[in-house]
């Protein structure tokens, strides 16, 4: 067996994205969006830099940090309910978790790299950059296999129609305004494309009787007849226990969560008597 290689990163991306939720698979370059490559103060970085400024696109060689294993069969979170081979897909299961993205380059700043929409989270490290050359980079006509036919099911118009009840509504709302959490774009492209189980969707059905989809640290809970999807609520991931335990450190919207349950008390999340 060959010895591994051993790589150190160039830099880190600062996106503000620190949930995989908030990266869509695929950015969308309308979006009024940038993020910032911020490079090693390494000896000679600076020079390495040098003719980057006047390339509106570049390839960043990155790592999934939170990937902890591989998959040799995976559940894309597009398409029909199909595994595939990891190898196909764009999954951050793989052998060697690395992955590379063709982002817009908006200006250079000494180390700092202004970018465009990207799908990176929040700390990604970089293990290189190089230059997107359209002419050898691009190839339009090129077959793309199981994603040709996932992508024309995305371009047609949405299967079900999403609606709100008015105490999704009031919370959806309250976050939006009080917190500035709105994952409702996100919610409503998800359960109007497929609102049927799935565990890379983080869709499922609870015991209680309504589905569930994970939304970053929210769910939602909805219901479906026919083609029309009601969002009946919407409750916080975490326990109750784990927002009051000390030692816990980091939660995402952490504050929210507790605000949110102290107008909106959910006894599922509430401890259980021992």
């Amino acid at each position: 067996m060959e010895a591994p290689f051993t790589f150190r990163p160039i830099g880190h991306v600062r996106s503000g994205k620190d949930l995989r939720f908030k990266a869509r698979h695929q950015p969308d370059e309308k979006d009024a969006e940038s993020s910032v490559l911020e490079l090693e103060p390494w000896p000679g970085m600076r020079e390495s830099v040098r003719d980057l400024e006047g390339m509106e696109r570049i390839w960043i060689v990155w790592v999934f940090h939170r990937a902890e294993s591989w998959r040799p069969l995976v559940l894309p979170p597009r398409g029909p309910a199909q595994r595939r081979g990891v190898l196909s897909t764009r999954s951050p299961h793989r052998p060697n978790p690395i992955g590379i993205t063709p982002v817009r380059l908006l200006h250079v700043e000494k180390l700092r790299l202004h970018l465009g929409p990207c799908d990176l989270l929040e700390g990604t490290p970089v293990l290189d950059i190089k230059p997107y050359v359209p002419s050898y980079d691009s190839f339009p006509e090129a077959s793309a296999g199981w994603i040709d036919a996932v992508d024309a099911l995305s371009r047609e118009a949405p299967a079900f129609r999403v609606a709100f009840a008015p105490l999704a509504r009031e919370q959806l709302d309250w976050l939006r305004g009080r917190w500035a959490v709105d994952f409702e774009p996100r919610l409503v492209e998800l359960l109007s494309r497929d609102p049927s189980p799935h565990r890379t969707r983080r869709i499922r059905t609870r015991r209680d009787g309504p589905f569930e989809i994970g939304c970053g640290t929210w769910k939602a809970l909805f219901a479906v007849s026919g083609s029309e999807v009601t969002v009946g609520s919407i409750e916080p991931s975490y326990p109750v226990r784990f927002l009051t335990e000390a030692w816990r450190t980091g939660i995402p919207d952490h504050d929210a969560m507790l605000d949110f349950l102290t107008r909106w008390p959910c006894p599922a999340l509430e401890p259980r008597d021992p």
